[in-house]
């Protein structure tokens, strides 16, 4: 997988902009779980080849038998795909990705709920997608008539869901496709990593279309995240009243709180993703692991429970994931009719309960001096803000851990609000009724 922190180009020498740095606030760090939310026109379709756990996919086949459904229109183009032969099947021979628009029906699309669900599984924020590689717009932009408020649902989804989320109480953000956008390109389809970054428009109209599309989500919603995909066009990456750099600049004076991420493919960056993947240890920069509650982050509706993350699986994904100093974003993929898929929405529940019962291991922590113990020991370590050290088991069901010897002599551990058992050699036992968890939480007070 991509780092995309890492891919900034080309050189532009004297031309290059003078990007200020920002911190990361304060509000996104302490948030640490966020849901992203991935629905838009290939959820009519909402397929893709299955992904089966644990199997890898030649290389030469990782375009053709996509994993992500989201992926559904360049996938589609591939002669011989599996996808293909899934639309025309489904669709008939003929039938273009673009004419699903018209068979769009978000019939059961409910963005109030989507937002209350949220708020209740414990997400502090959300990041809806405002435009995929697709080219399909989510909002009332005057940029172009391939848009959700002109096709499809005949509504604009993009200001719905800002209203929502604020109204939940959630912080909202929103995903732009920055480098690819399939409607106003005329590539082959991409069948390579290599043919990922080629088959894109770098040119100066390009550039100017992304621009006052995003210009025009910044101007009428104020997202607290700008999350681009995959680059920027090159031709806007330079010095100039339509560049990257203004852009940037038009973002913070319009939310001096707002936050980005790292896939813009310029020297300026906010957190760092990393899709399906994690951080070794915890890095002294903020950063976010990304991934779906499936195979895919777009619906599918071949995908079975059998390949979504499993309920523990999933608290111990955040938890490893606070404890090197990342947030975790979430994502839920609704079917083309706007409703969520039950397996997912259970899956959602289940890291709500546990967030609800263990906020203060979470919110607004910090990393201790390393995240876990070299031995491999099921522990996770997060300092809450006056110093309470939380030592977090991913075994409860074993019924003891021992404790490591810097941290042996605290006194006063803790189970929530009842005192701990522990030994002289820093044993401890897991209460009866906390084995039962996919993980328990022991406080010790402040050194």
């Amino acid at each position: 997988m991509l780092f995309f922190d890492r891919r900034t180009g080309p050189d532009l020498g004297a031309d290059a902009p003078d990007y200020p740095g920002r911190p990361v606030p304060d509000w996104y760090r302490d948030a640490k779980f966020g849901v992203f939310v991935h629905w838009g026109l290939y959820s009519v379709a909402g397929w893709a080849l299955p992904r089966v756990p644990g199997q890898d996919v030649p290389v030469e086949l990782e375009y053709s038998h996509h994993q992500y459904a989201e992926w559904y229109a360049n996938t589609l183009r591939v002669p011989g795909s599996p996808t293909r032969d899934f639309h025309e099947s489904a669709f008939g021979v003929g039938t273009s990705y673009e004419d699903l628009a018209d068979l769009w029906d978000a019939g059961s699309y409910d963005p109030g709920a989507w937002m209350r669900l949220f708020a209740e599984c414990g997400a502090r924020y959300v990041v809806p997608t405002a435009k995929h590689h697709d080219g399909f717009c989510l909002w009332d932009t005057a940029t172009t008539r391939f848009s959700s408020v002109h096709r499809g649902p005949r509504r604009d989804v993009v200001a719905e869901l800002a209203g929502a989320a604020r109204s939940a109480g959630l912080r909202f953000g929103l995903y732009y496709s920055g480098a690819l956008d399939w409607h106003v390109s005329d590539f082959p389809p991409i069948r390579s990593l290599t043919d990922l970054f080629t088959y894109r428009r770098n040119d100066p109209a390009f550039a100017r279309y992304c621009y006052e599309q995003v210009a025009e989500l910044v101007e009428r919603h104020r997202p607290d995240v700008l999350w681009n995909d995959i680059d920027w066009p090159d031709s806007a990456k330079a010095r100039g009243p339509h560049s990257l750099a203004a852009l940037f600049e038009r973002y913070y004076e319009t939310v001096p709180d707002g936050v980005v991420n790292d896939r813009w493919g310029v020297p300026h960056l906010g957190f760092r993703t990393r899709e399906y993947r994690t951080e070794s240890a915890a890095p002294a920069w903020a950063w976010e692991a990304t991934r779906g509650l499936g195979a895919s982050f777009g619906y599918n509706r071949a995908e079975d429970d059998s390949h979504l993350i499993g309920a523990a699986e999933l608290v111990h994904l955040l938890v490893d994931t606070v404890a090197k100093n990342g947030n975790l974003l979430l994502n839920i993929s609704p079917r083309g009719d706007g409703s969520l898929p039950d397996a997912q929405v259970e899956r959602l529940r289940h890291l709500g309960g546990w967030l609800a019962a263990h906020p203060d291991a979470v919110y607004g922590t910090r990393p201790w001096r390393r995240h876990a113990e070299p031995s491999g020991a099921p522990l996770r370590y997060t300092v809450q803000p006056d110093g309470t050290l939380n030592v977090i088991t991913l075994d409860p069901a074993h019924g003891g851990f021992r404790l490591p010897s810097d941290l042996l002599g605290r006194t006063g551990a803790r189970w929530g609000g009842d005192p701990a058992e522990v030994g002289p050699d820093g044993s401890v036992t897991v209460p009866a009724g906390l084995r039962h968890l996919p993980a328990a939480v022991l406080t010790l007070p402040p050194a």
